[in-house]
């Protein structure tokens, strides 16, 4: 048996995989012995475009994303394989390049598409070409990479794949960064902390690939060609599903495609999502607000900031309209403390390293960004305390109240404050420059997705510059109050002393 480590992960809305999967317990009296141990590949710069900085090759298939061609002969031909009649149709639309539409009058609280099981992707789907699907199974890959490579099968076989108009209707070349070069994430995303988690992204596809390849394709190459599974074509179906595979709560948690749901665009304003309907066997979503015949009818992608939006799904929203919006701020100790490796290994013990990232919001920070903090400012004489504020940094621990140390306060707050306006600056510049300016001479297609990106980039900027200004207000008002109360305390005790010297 193959051993595989899944090195993808979406910390927002999936858990990482293990590969494989735990032996059922009925195996465990086997007295086979099997040697696992993990894989992990290293990432060669040579292995892929997406490393390189080059123009990402095209795949074959699926359609330009604004096409409504396609997503129309998709409609039809799902209509003809068990899709009832719907109240929606496919249009192009000033959010989402193409989305669903009301046909009717729609009233809040009414059910809506019905997708059957039979029109849904799932790892238990048929495989046009079994003997590909079984050498997967039998080496237990998990189920983020088999769904990818399914993608790949049923793609390279065209028509003479039953899912050949869903995936002529699916994007040929998505927006989500992962399908960003490495020039264009430099480029437009220099300020942002969101570079940093697409990079992370894109490697760990790169090392799912490698381990794939290494462990499986390899040896198999009649069924695994590089000309078909390579990683060209693994970051395009991982795009595909990191911006449309959806978990169903009512199914066990399963992960799925759903086609025709995922011409749904995402609304801030929304709260209903999709899920399986046990009585009419079908997927659906109940709307949380009416429609009028024309408008545009929406679901939530979930509670997303809009550097996750952009990250996955390839758009921001307006400025302003996302109230789950948050901006990561990067913390780190410093290098010339004396206590660095002792505050160090007190992270580590918890999970954390150096620099953390910690979301902001309008309405504040987590009380985790306030205990690292202590961390990094706290004198070598409170190292019985390293430990205490190393834990409480951590997501994972059971107390939510934080911790107070009022003699570390005004330190603590005064370096949020520093890596704060470090940040501003670099989102300064870039929002004043606009990023470097292309080299060469691009073509009218090149030319748009830049200016595309470019726009992307700079309402990500705006919106994460917006939050953290207001960070900044809040801790500078919050300082001054303090050493205002400070000298107020001083010039009180001062007059004491002249009082008692008379």
């Amino acid at each position: 048996m193959v051993q595989i480590f899944c090195r993808v992960l979406d910390s927002a809305q999936f858990p990482q995989i293990s590969w494989p999967p735990p032996r059922p317990a009925a195996d465990s009296s086997s007295s086979a012995h099997v040697v696992r141990r993990r894989i992990r590949c290293s990432v060669s710069a040579t292995s892929s475009n997406a490393l390189t900085g080059s123009e990402a090759r095209v795949v074959p298939w699926g359609c330009e994303i604004e096409s409504l061609e396609s997503a129309s002969a998709l409609q039809r031909w799902l209509s003809a394989s068990g899709l009832p009649p719907q109240k929606l149709e496919i249009q192009r639309v000033d959010v989402g390049e193409r989305g669903l539409v009301a046909l009717n009058n729609i009233r809040k609280g009414e059910k809506l598409l019905f997708v059957p099981p039979s029109l849904v992707i799932t790892a238990d789907s048929e495989w046009s070409r079994p003997e590909v699907g079984n050498v997967l199974k039998k080496n237990f890959v998990p189920d983020w990479p088999l769904l990818a490579s399914y993608l790949i099968s049923e793609a390279s076989l065209m028509s003479s794949s039953r899912w050949n108009r869903y995936i002529s209707a699916l994007p040929r070349q998505p927006y989500s960064l992962l399908y960003w070069t490495p020039s264009e994430l430099d480029t437009y995303l220099v300020a942002s902390q969101i570079r940093a988690r697409a990079i992370e992204r894109i490697t760990n596809v790169i090392g799912t690939y490698n381990d794939l390849k290494l462990r499986i394709f390899s040896k198999h190459p009649e069924l695994f060609p590089e000309e078909v599974f390579n990683i060209d074509t693994f970051l395009w179906s991982f795009g595909i599903l990191f911006s449309r595979l959806v978990r169903l709560p009512s199914m066990n948690g399963k992960v799925a495609l759903v086609p025709w749901a995922d011409m749904l665009n995402h609304s801030p304003e929304v709260e209903t999502f999709l899920d399986y309907d046990k009585s009419s066997q079908g997927i659906f979503f109940m709307t949380d607000q009416s429609y009028q015949p024309g408008e545009q009818v929406f679901i939530s992608y979930g509670k997303k900031s809009n550097g996750e939006l952009l990250l996955s799904y390839g758009f921001v929203p307006k400025d302003g309209t996302n109230p789950n919006d948050s901006v990561e701020l990067s913390l780190s100790l410093n290098k010339s403390d004396k206590c660095y490796k002792e505050k160090l290994e007190a992270l580590r013990k918890h999970g954390l390293s150096t620099p953390q990232r910690f979301p902001l919001q309008i309405t504040g920070w987590p009380v985790e960004m306030m205990a690292y903090s202590y961390l990094v400012v706290s004198p070598p004489n409170m190292s019985r305390q390293f430990e205490e504020m190393a834990a409480a940094s951590s997501n994972g621990t059971a107390s939510k109240m934080g911790i107070k140390y009022p003699e570390l306060e005004e330190k603590a707050l005064q370096f949020i404050l520093d890596c704060c306006e470090l940040s501003i600056s670099k989102y300064t510049k870039f929002l004043e420059d606009g990023g470097t300016p292309d080299s060469g001479e691009l073509s009218a297609k090149q030319a748009n997705r830049k200016s595309l990106l470019k726009k992307m980039a700079t309402d990500l900027c705006t919106s994460e510059r917006r939050i953290l200004y207001r960070t900044q207000y809040i801790l500078r008002r919050r300082l001054r109050d303090m050493r205002s109360g400070e000298l107020r305390a001083l010039t009180l005790f001062n007059g004491f002393r002249k009082l008692f010297k008379q």
